[in-house]
């Protein structure tokens, strides 16, 4: 099986070694996705809530450059650095998601990439 790497200008280059999603098979694997806004490569540093949406619209861009969309999304990975938070961040995905809703794991972590406070995953199955 070949696999295809999926790259676009409307969400955040990768900080490292890896890429924003990849195709193997009818799905796409996208890599976690923090609140960084690729227009001006700064952080939303407002509510969790606002950094939320930022990082749902990146997932949502690379989405879309693989001909997909959030709808498509099976799985999804949420990594807060406050399980405090989860009610507001439950409420960004009601309003960007609609049912059936993705599979979804929503864990604590001590931190993430450049001390972010939300990052997420995805895999998604694609249209054929």
């Amino acid at each position: 099986m070949s696999k295809k790497i999926i790259f676009t200008e409307d969400a955040p280059k990768a900080l490292g070694p890896y890429s924003q999603g990849v195709v193997a098979g009818n799905t796409l694997y996208i890599s976690g996705q923090i609140p960084l806004n690729p227009k001006t490569e700064a952080l939303v540093s407002g509510t969790i809530s606002e950094q939320a949406e930022q990082v749902i619209s990146n997932l949502e861009s690379i989405c879309s450059a693989a001909n997909t969309s959030l709808a498509d999304i099976v799985k999804l990975n949420i990594y807060l650095t406050d399980l405090s938070n989860f009610a507001e961040v439950n409420q960004v995905m009601q309003n960007k998601f609609s049912e059936p809703y993705p599979a979804r794991a929503t864990v604590q972590v001590v931190a993430l990439p450049l001390n972010v406070d939300i990052e997420m995953d995805a895999i998604v199955l694609l249209n054929e």
